[in-house]
C-alpha cells in the first residue's frame, strides 16, 4: 500500500526521478524502513535545486548509486549530479585547487579528506553529527573518531559522514569440507590455533595464504597484522601505531607481525609452505579451498574476495565465511573488526548538499543499496532483512555486532610507509627476516623519511 504521505511529496517532481522511477515501490516492500522516507520527504521540499557530488564509483557501484539517490530525488524534489572517476583522489584536489569543487565528495580513504579539512577545504557537519553517529552506527565512537578532523584553525570538528563500509575480519572456508572432517567454526582465536593444527594432525593442509598482488604484493599480510594488533592489544595502540606515536618496532607490533609468522611461517600450515607465501596470488589463493582434495581449509580475507571464487560458487554451501575470532585471553577487547570503506564529505556547503548528507541518516538510503550489492552498513536502524542475499547479511551481522571498528592501517599510514615499506617489510618477514627485523627496516624507512621531508603527500591536498 503506498503512503498517501509519499504520493504527495512526489507529485511536484519534474526532471528527477519520480515514485515510478524506483527500483523499489515506496510502500510495497516490508524489509524497507518506509517511514524514514516519508519522513525525510515531509520535511525537504528542494524543487528546482540540484547538488553535485564527485566520488570513486564507477561502473556497477555506478549504476547501484544512482539507484539509491534516485529516492532522494523523489523525496525533494532535487537533482543528483553524480560523476564516478577512477582516478578520484587526484580529480577532487585539482577541483578543490581550481575553485570548481563538487557540493560533496565521496573519499574512499579518510586520510585525504583530513588533509582536505585543514586546509578549510570540507565544511563541518552539523554540530549533532557525532552523537548521531555514536548513538545509530554500532561502535559509533570509532566512526566519529575516524572522520573527527583538525579545520583549518586547529578545532577539531566531524567533517564526514562514513557510508558503504567493508569488513576485512573474515575466515573462508568450506562447509562441506568441514562436515567431512568434523570441524566445528571456532569461536576464540585460541580455537582457530588448536583447529589449524589439528587439520595437520589430519593429513590436511590448513590455511591458503597468498600476498602476490603484482605492483602491490605484501598488502595481504597487513590485514593479517592489523586483524592481530586489534586483538591483541586496545585500539588507542592501535591507533597510536598508525599515527607513528609509538615506532613501528614497538613490542606490540612486533608480537603481532609474529603472530601472523605463526600461520604464515610454518610450512605444514600453508598450501604451498612457507615459501610460497610471498609469490602466490591472493586472486589465486582461494583455488585451493574448491580443489578436491582441498589444497586448503581457510582463508583469511576480506568481503571482495568472492569475485575470485569460481563461477557460480555458492555461498553457504561451497564457500562460507567466519569472523576472525578473538582471543579469549583478551576479552576485554571485544569483538574488534577491522574494515575500509567511504566516507561523504561536504566540499561546497549550500543548503542540498546538507540534506543529502542528512539523507544519509535515514535508513532507506542504506537499505536501498543493501538490498542490491556491494554495500554493507553498520546503521543499526537498518532493517538486516534489507540485505539482497544471506552472504552479505552475514558479513552485516558482523558490523553491526562489532565493538569496535578500525580503518586499515596501511591506508590510513603515509603512502611511503602503508603502501610501500610495510608491503615490503611483510615480504623480508615471510622469506625469513624475523618480525623485529621488518619491523625495524619499516620504522628506519619512516624516521629517515620524515626526517627529509620525504613522506608522500598522500592524505593532504596540495
Amino acid at each position: 500500500m503506498r503512503h498517501p504521505l509519499l504520493v504527495g511529496a512526489l507529485t511536484f517532481v519534474a526532471g528527477t526521478a519520480g515514485a515510478q522511477d524506483l527500483l523499489f515501490p515506496p510502500g510495497e516492500d516490508a524489509r524497507f524502513t518506509w517511514e524514514s522516507f516519508d519522513t525525510f520527504a515531509a520535511d525537504h521540499d528542494l524543487s528546482g535545486q540540484s547538488v553535485t557530488i564527485s566520488g570513486p564509483w564507477t561502473a556497477e557501484d555506478e549504476v547501484t548509486f544512482r539507484r539509491m539517490f534516485e529516492y532522494f530525488e523523489a523525496a525533494t524534489g532535487a537533482r543528483v549530479n553524480y560523476s564516478g572517476s577512477d582516478s578520484f583522489e587526484q580529480q577532487i584536489v585539482i577541483d578543490t585547487s581550481a575553485g570548481s569543487p563538487p557540493d560533496i565528495a565521496v573519499f574512499p580513504q579518510p586520510g585525504l579528506a583530513r588533509g582536505m579539512a585543514a586546509q578549510g577545504r570540507l565544511a563541518p557537519l552539523p554540530d549533532d553529527t557525532g552523537d548521531w553517529l555514536r548513538a545509530n552506527y554500532a561502535a559509533g565512537e570509532s566512526w566519529v573518531d575516524l572522520v573527527t578532523f583538525p579545520g583549518p584553525d586547529g578545532r577539531e570538528a566531524v567533517f564526514g559522514m562514513p557510508y558503504k563500509i567493508d569488513v576485512k575480519s573474515l575466515v573462508f572456508y568450506s562447509p562441506e569440507n568441514f562436515a567431512a572432517m568434523g570441524y566445528e567454526v571456532p569461536g576464540t582465536m585460541e580455537d582457530l590455533k588448536s583447529l589449524t593444527e589439528r587439520i595437520v594432525s589430519d593429513g590436511g593442509v590448513p590455511w591458503c595464504i597468498g600476498l602476490g598482488a603484482g605492483a602491490t604484493t605484501g598488502w595481504p599480510a597487513t590485514d593479517w597484522v592489523e586483524d592481530l594488533m586489534l586483538r591483541l592489544h586496545p585500539p588507542e595502540v592501535y591507533d597510536q601505531w598508525v599515527a607513528h606515536e609509538i615506532p613501528f618496532d614497538d613490542p606490540r607490533v612486533v608480537e603481532a607481525i609474529e603472530e601472523f609468522g605463526w600461520f604464515a611461517k610454518t610450512d605444514a600450515f600453508v598450501d604451498g609452505g612457507a615459501g610460497g607465501v610471498g609469490w602466490i596470488d591472493h586472486r589465486d589463493s582461494p583455488t585451493g579451498l574448491f580443489s578436491i582434495p582441498p589444497r586448503c581449509f581457510l582463508m583469511h580475507q576480506a568481503s571482495f574476495i568472492g569475485s575470485f571464487f569460481p563461477p557460480d560458487t555458492e555461498f553457504g554451501s561451497d564457500v562460507d565465511f567466519f569472523y576472525m575470532p578473538p582471543y579469549a585471553s583478551h576479552p576485554d577487547l571485544g569483538r574488534p573488526v577491522l574494515g575500509a570503506g567511504t566516507t561523504f564529505a561536504i566540499t561546497r556547503d549550500t543548503p542540498t548538499a546538507q540534506a543529502f548528507v542528512h539523507f544519509l541518516r535515514t535508513p532507506i538510503a542504506h537499505e536501498v543499496w543493501m538490498a542490491q550489492t556491494g554495500l554493507l552498513s553498520p546503521l543499526t536502524t537498518a532493517n538486516l532483512d534489507a540485505y539482497g542475499d544471506p552472504t552479505l547479511r552475514g558479513m552485516g551481522e558482523i558490523l553491526v555486532n562489532a565493538d569496535t571498528f578500525r580503518f586499515d592501517a596501511s591506508d590510513l599510514m603515509p603512502g611511503a610507509i602503508g603502501a610501500a615499506a610495510f608491503w615490503t617489510g611483510m615480504i623480508d618477514f615471510v622469506a625469513g627476516d624475523s618480525a623485529e627485523d621488518a619491523a625495524n627496516m619499516i620504522e628506519r624507512t619512516w624516521v629517515s623519511l620524515a626526517r627529509t621531508g620525504g613522506l608522500d603527500t598522500e592524505g593532504e591536498a596540495e
